[in-house]
């Protein structure tokens, strides 16, 4: 019994160790987005894009909405005042007779 119990120890301690040393491989693997983005604008498509990066097409649609969120925040950010001030705000279209 306490053979097996000093067995099934140095497995977990084995397995603590493996999983430990793979997290870092899986950190290393993160997508550049910039570089992504950077593809998508000069007109190349998902597929395209994850072919020649080496990521899957997931991760390209991951930077694809991480941007437009990003865009959607900084346009949201930039004049809260315009927004307010209906001065700022377009005059409607007139009708035609």
């Amino acid at each position: 019994m306490k053979r097996f119990a000093m067995t099934i120890a140095a497995s977990l301690i084995g397995m603590t160790i493996g999983l430990a040393i793979s997290v870092p491989a899986y950190a290393a693997s993160k997508v550049d987005c910039d570089a992504v983005m950077t593809e998508i604008n000069s007109g190349k498509t998902t597929k395209a894009v994850a072919a020649d990066l080496k990521i899957s097409a997931s991760s390209v649609y991951k930077c694809k909405k991480k941007a437009k969120a990003a865009a959607k925040a900084a346009g949201e950010s930039a004049s809260p005042a315009a927004e307010a001030t209906p001065a700022a705000a377009p005059a409607p279209a007139a009708k035609k007779p």
